[in-house]
């Protein structure tokens, strides 16, 4: 087994030993955890450039999709930032962290109690099961550059929040199908900018 082997089998014995206290995961998805959190974690790396160096997961609960690209991306000079209020789920994204040697910084707090400028401008920004399109636009919005782009996980009511968010938001987006979620996709949202209140 390699190196990120290894790590994704350290990560998913720490899943399990925190989570009769954490709920980090729901309890249904446990015994799949390769399939439905690691796989559909990583097909994000695909998505990511060789210049891609910052990182931002909003929302990173249980650490999903942020720490498995953490370790996937050893080696590559990419650091990521974890966005997450929950205090409980601090202390396991930073034990996962500090055990596995990964490029990552946590944030206890939620994104819109965090000044833009104390984090560096992303390359990317990830965010999994999190919140529908419109208010997550509204919290990337403050960190977006024209630079980044955001790469998302979303479900079948993709098309129903496109097109919600469209009337609040401009952005250009690339679909791509999701490898794991049949009805699932990645979103690729660029040059995202609110539209002004008429």
């Amino acid at each position: 087994m390699d190196e990120v082997g290894r790590d994704l089998e350290s990560y998913s014995a720490l899943l399990r030993k925190w989570q009769p206290v954490q709920n980090l995961v729901s309890r249904e998805t446990l015994s799949a955890i390769w399939e439905r959190h690691f796989a559909d974690s990583l097909q994000l790396v695909r998505h990511f450039k060789p210049a891609d160096r910052s990182i931002l997961d909003l929302g990173s609960g249980g650490g999903f999709p942020a720490l498995p690209l953490a370790i996937a991306s050893k080696g590559f000079d990419r650091h990521f930032i974890l966005v997450e209020p929950t205090t409980r789920k601090v202390s396991f994204l930073r034990t996962v962290a500090r055990e596995l040697d990964l490029d990552v910084n946590v944030i206890g707090r939620r994104s819109d109690q965090i000044d833009s400028r104390e984090t560096p401008v992303p390359d990317v920004i990830t965010s999994r099961a999190l919140a529908a399109l419109p208010q997550l636009c509204a919290w990337m919005e403050p960190f977006f550059s024209e630079k980044t782009r955001a790469v998302l996980h979303k479900g079948r009511e993709h098309v129903d929040e496109l097109q919600e968010t469209s009337a609040l938001w401009y952005f250009d987006v690339v679909i791509n199908k999701s490898d794991t979620d049949p009805g699932g996709v990645i979103l690729t949202i660029t040059n995202l900018k609110r539209k002004s209140a008429s």
